[in-house]
């Protein structure tokens, strides 16, 4: 066991999510011969893949601190890992979302609003420049500040944009509410975490 989760971790563990996801997609996409149907559920699979990377990079400080085992220092361990895997699946949702305005720009349309592209886009801009700033070099060049501003900052909105964007679905299908309970767990846990260790204000950009 141990020897397994030394081999799934780190550059490894992104190269696996990463490819795992692209054929993921492409296997769903080909259920429906990769019509339009079949773009949107890449784009429906990509935003919960999405959702569960970025709810276990947002929680692993946390976890760690709070339930320190195997796991949740494994977890703590691939923060990076688990961040970039988020990224790359919202990537492909991205790809998939442009497939889909060329090839039914009514049902696009119909799908979008200008609030979706405003809030959309901030929210791409913020996951490339986390993204970006993943890495020693490149967070050494803007500051340890700047990076703890930029990565608070940013997964508090991406949080927020899930919320938004997995609660406006509830009126019409109840059970998208199902979603904002691993959101709110992760609200939770970082709270609780902070508060029982109010030193520990890493947690924050954790």
């Amino acid at each position: 066991m141990s020897h397994r989760q030394g081999w799934f971790e780190g550059w490894r563990l992104l190269a696996a999510l990463t490819l795992s996801l692209i054929a993921l997609s492409l296997w769903i996409a080909s259920m429906r011969q990769f019509e339009v149907e079949g773009v949107r559920m890449v784009i429906r699979f990509t935003a919960r893949s999405s959702l569960l990377l970025f709810c276990l990079a947002f929680s692993s400080a946390a976890l760690a601190r709070l339930r320190p085992n195997a796991w949740t220092r494994w977890q703590r361990r691939n923060r990076r890992s688990l961040g970039l895997s988020f990224a790359a699946s919202h990537a492909i949702h991205a790809v998939a979302i442009i497939v889909f305005a060329n090839m039914d720009p009514a049902g696009f349309a119909e799908a979008t609003s200008p609030a979706s592209y405003i809030f959309g886009g901030i929210g791409y801009a913020v996951i490339i420049a986390m993204s970006a700033t993943s890495f020693d070099r490149t967070a050494a060049l803007i500051g340890p500040r700047a990076w703890r501003v930029l990565h608070l900052a940013g997964s508090y909105y991406l949080w927020f944009q899930f919320m938004v964007s997995f609660g406006k679905r509830v009126p019409a299908m109840p059970l998208y509410a199902a979603f904002l309970i691993p959101l709110l767990a992760v609200m939770a846990l970082r709270l609780i975490a902070m508060a029982a260790h109010p030193r520990g204000r890493t947690i924050a950009a954790g």
